[in-house]
């Protein structure tokens, strides 16, 4: 590699030694859409990647849900962080090790994976966050800059949770296309702190539980935007884009999150150590349950757009704070805790169905207008 490596800019509230983003900051752009004209432009061909939607500013009602969840999920997700860093570590071992955490999503949990290594084994793993895009791939540039800093780097890929497995595919496919024209042998395994979509062999969990960062949006990953790739603001071969929004510090919680799941580790060492006995005895191995249910969801309901389909808590909060949904399924047979759902789709007016042929807790469609 001749060319000279790009450095990225300092983004985000996350502490420097939690995470540093591989994002080009561009806060001086105005590329926010509301949710309806978006929609519209999506469904007529610009990508998704181009805009930012208006970020959603919460409730007081659906902050103090968010702190609820925290405080009554902590423990479950903690014992889910630890059998994910666990396992990460058996597979690649602790010396060269480099944890790369998809933005946004991925972000906060890249961190708990860091945080627990280090209380655990007493090691500070280097822990970078990038940009992948669904249908563009993951930013190469973030990539190379990586390699530059840890020529001998043994990458991790981290995200929050499945939903179709969407982005295992895209990442598979983004590290072929790297290797093929770098030479190198990088490693497309992600792992998740939950896999309901059963799409991945590393995981914390398959249950399709609320994971209490996805019910907010930038407040709790950093104060950074969804990531951005838009070449009219945007140089070709430069860090793929993030907004960073300094005027919403009064309301972010990022480092509190991380923090309070962070003092869980010591707790829960037992109840880790059991779920990976477990695992260990279980065929790990991705079947794509998940999309036998999207499969079942798209004849049933006659949607033309596998893509309007968005399984699963984490993606059907997504739905309802970011796009504009049609209807909201949500499976009777799965007591997952589906509080903050039902508030927002009582919020945007969204009709609420039952329906159980599905391996999710709830999945959210889009309306295609």
């Amino acid at each position: 590699m001749n060319k000279p490596i790009a450095k990225p800019d300092k983004m985000g509230s996350y502490r420097q030694e939690d995470v540093i983003f591989l994002l080009r900051d561009i806060s001086n752009y105005q590329i926010e859409i509301n949710s309806d004209e978006k929609e519209r432009l999506i469904q007529s061909g610009t990508h998704y990647s181009e805009m930012l939607p208006v970020e959603y500013q919460p409730t007081e009602e659906y902050l103090n849900l968010f702190h609820n969840t925290l405080e009554q999920y902590s423990k479950r997700v903690a014992i889910a962080v630890g059998v994910v860093a666990e396992q990460i570590m058996e597979r690649n071992g602790l010396e060269n090790l480099v944890l790369v955490s998809l933005a946004r999503a991925g972000t906060p949990i890249g961190i708990l994976i860091k945080r627990y290594l280090a209380f655990k084994y007493q090691v500070d793993i280097p822990h970078y966050s990038i940009s992948i895009i669904r249908g563009r791939g993951f930013d190469e540039t973030a990539i190379d800059y990586i390699y530059d800093q840890h020529e001998q780097a043994r990458i991790q890929f981290v995200d929050g949770w499945t939903g179709k497995g969407a982005i295992t595919f895209e990442l598979e496919k983004s590290c072929k296309a790297y290797n093929d024209s770098r030479g190198v042998i990088l490693d497309p395994t992600l792992s998740v702190l939950a896999d309901p979509g059963h799409c991945v062999s590393i995981y914390g969990t398959r249950d399709d539980f609320l994971i209490p960062s996805a019910c907010l949006n930038s407040t709790v990953s950093g104060l950074v935007s969804r990531t951005v790739l838009n070449h009219d603001i945007m140089d070709e071969n430069d860090f793929h884009g993030a907004k960073y929004y300094k005027e919403l510090a009064d309301a972010d919680v990022s480092n509190l999150y991380v923090d309070t799941l962070a003092t869980e580790f010591e707790h829960v060492q037992n109840e880790i150590m059991a779920e990976l006995g477990r695992l260990r005895k279980e065929d790990t191995t991705p079947s794509w349950k998940g999309m036998k249910s999207v499969e079942l969801i798209q004849e049933r309901f006659g949607i033309q757009n596998r893509n309007f389909i968005k399984p699963g808590v984490g993606e059907t909060t997504r739905v309802l704070l970011r796009r504009v949904p049609w209807k909201i399924l949500v499976n009777p047979e799965q007591s997952n805790d589906l509080t903050h759902i039902l508030m927002l789709a009582k919020e945007r007016n969204v009709p609420i169905e039952e329906y159980k042929d599905m391996s999710y807790s709830c999945c959210g469609i889009i309306k295609e207008l």
